[in-house]
């Protein structure tokens, strides 16, 4: 079956799609197409969807699309079967079951299906969203919509040129309740934003310590599990979810949450570029396991006229946070927080935000919305053809994506540190400090033995917005990564 193509057949882009590809796709016919590819003939009719990864957050996307009255969920993806039988009872909304598609290369060689959702271990997601759109699909997919600096410029790139539309799942830049509160945000009430703080405070387990290889779910397909990363089992108990914490598939929690709150913090603070200033400080503190991402992680990001704060912990939160925002309950769990001049906001979920003085006075509450909000966005910038109907964009997922590969990058070239170290960037700025105090604290609440789970204080990094490069080279390697013969990603 013939994949859809987007420009001119190029000798170089042949050949390099037949080598990513392999056999399914080296025995397809090629064929080049003026402008975009098919998508629906009118306003009317059903986007025809497909689910890339069902496994997790996959699940949630199917719900959304089996509930969007705009869509028609064709089919599923996964390279574990049992993936695609655990969400049995959602099929049943349905009426029907989707087709089960092991092998994402086969699913892309379908000319039935105009968009692709994508909900797969990060390591994959900048590899699919490229084929996707080279064989004539849009694309939604989940953040960070990339696995390191270098691939969300490039989705960005493909995106561009191919004409496709390509949306990040960050949901809270659809829902009613945050974006009135971005439009409070932008009214100037509470003035120039110049702070803020994305913090994720979120309890995780320890994965556990093991010396032999995860065991592998019967029937799943471990090289397209793999995929761009080493085919190598990774030693742990199990396979799925756990690959956050490992580096070569996921990137901790300051990648998998927290570009929730970075992206709201970005979009209060109207920053629409990299910043010039990185460095991040934390470690795996108090787990002995088989991880190798931070799960307590302090990480500054600084531009020229401002500064945006990530707080991650995975440990309990024993003594209350409250920034010195004694007016305001204390932070329990993920939440974003924009400084103004005047006074400040709080948005503690996907779908809400409440604003205060400096005196303790509230100013404004608003809170709504659901995740069917931003699927729907996504459908109707499908159906208008136009990106700048995206509310997050995928040169803006990008961005908020590279927020998060920046602190890991700082924190992976750091060094290890006594008790008491702190980075000196942007120490002064009173948000900066409150945050240095509270993570000393709850240091000491946990009893963080550092001689067991040390302490990194990252490399300090500069960066040009313009360029989206360091001036180290150690940190530019690690802006991209090596990928495994047959999954090499496509560049422009």
């Amino acid at each position: 079956m013939a994949i859809r193509r987007l420009d001119p057949t190029r000798r170089d882009f042949v050949e390099q799609a037949l080598a990513l590809a392999g056999a399914a796709f080296a025995t397809s016919t090629l064929r080049a197409a003026e402008g975009p590819a098919a998508s629906p003939a009118s306003p009317s009719e059903k986007i025809r969807v497909a689910v890339i990864g069902c496994n997790g957050q996959g699940g949630s996307h199917i719900n959304e699309w089996i509930a969007n009255p705009d869509a028609e969920l064709v089919a599923v993806c996964d390279c574990d079967p049992g993936a695609y039988e655990k969400q049995g009872r959602k099929y049943e909304k349905l009426g029907r079951r989707p087709d089960y598609v092991k092998d994402v290369r086969k699913l892309l060689e379908r000319t039935d299906i105009d968009a692709v959702s994508i909900a797969t271990p990060n390591h994959w997601h900048a590899l699919m969203a490229v084929w996707a759109m080279q064989s004539g699909k849009d694309v939604y997919v989940e953040k960070p919509c990339s696995h390191n600096v270098d691939e969300g410029r490039v989705i960005t790139q493909w995106a561009r040129k191919l004409g496709r539309i390509c949306q990040m799942g960050v949901q809270s830049r659809s829902t009613t309740g945050s974006r009135q509160t971005m439009e409070f945000v932008r009214s100037g009430a509470i003035g120039p934003v110049k702070a803020a703080h994305a913090v994720c405070f979120k309890k995780r387990p320890s994965i556990g310590h093991v010396t032999t290889p995860a065991p592998l779910p019967e029937g799943i397909d471990f090289d397209l599990w793999a995929g761009p990363a080493p085919d190598v089992v990774p030693v742990r108990s199990r396979l799925h979810y756990d690959w956050h914490w490992n580096r070569i598939t996921g990137n901790g929690d300051l990648g998998n949450q927290n570009p929730h709150e970075l992206d709201r913090c970005r979009w209060a603070l109207d920053k629409h570029e990299l910043p010039k200033r990185v460095v991040s400080f934390g470690g795996r503190l108090g787990y002995v396991d088989n991880g190798d991402t931070a799960n307590t992680q302090m990480t500054i990001y600084q531009w020229d006229d401002c500064v945006l704060v990530s707080d991650v912990r995975g440990l309990p939160i024993k003594t209350p946070v409250t920034y010195g925002l004694t007016m305001h309950d204390p932070v329990r769990s993920p939440t974003a927080i924009y400084y103004g001049t005047k006074g400040f906001v709080v948005s503690p979920s996907y779908y809400a935000g409440i604003a205060f003085d400096y005196e303790g006075h509230e100013l404004g509450k608003w809170e709504g919305g659901n995740y069917q909000q931003h699927f729907a966005n996504f459908v109707g910038a499908v159906k208008s053809r136009r990106p700048e109907d995206l509310n997050l964009d995928i040169e803006e997922g990008h961005l908020s994506s590279a927020l998060a590969h920046l602190g890991n990058v700082s924190w992976m070239l750091g060094e290890t540190v006594s008790a008491g170290a702190r980075p000196t960037l942007a120490a002064n700025d009173p948000r900066v400090a409150a945050s240095l105090e509270s993570f000393e604290t709850h240091r000491r609440d946990n009893t963080i033995d550092f001689a067991q789970t040390p302490l990194i204080l990252g490399r300090e990094l500069s960066i040009d917005p313009a360029t989206e490069r360091s001036n180290d080279a150690e940190a530019n390697r690690l802006f991209t990564r090596d990928y495994r013969k047959g999954f090499e990603l496509p560049r422009v």
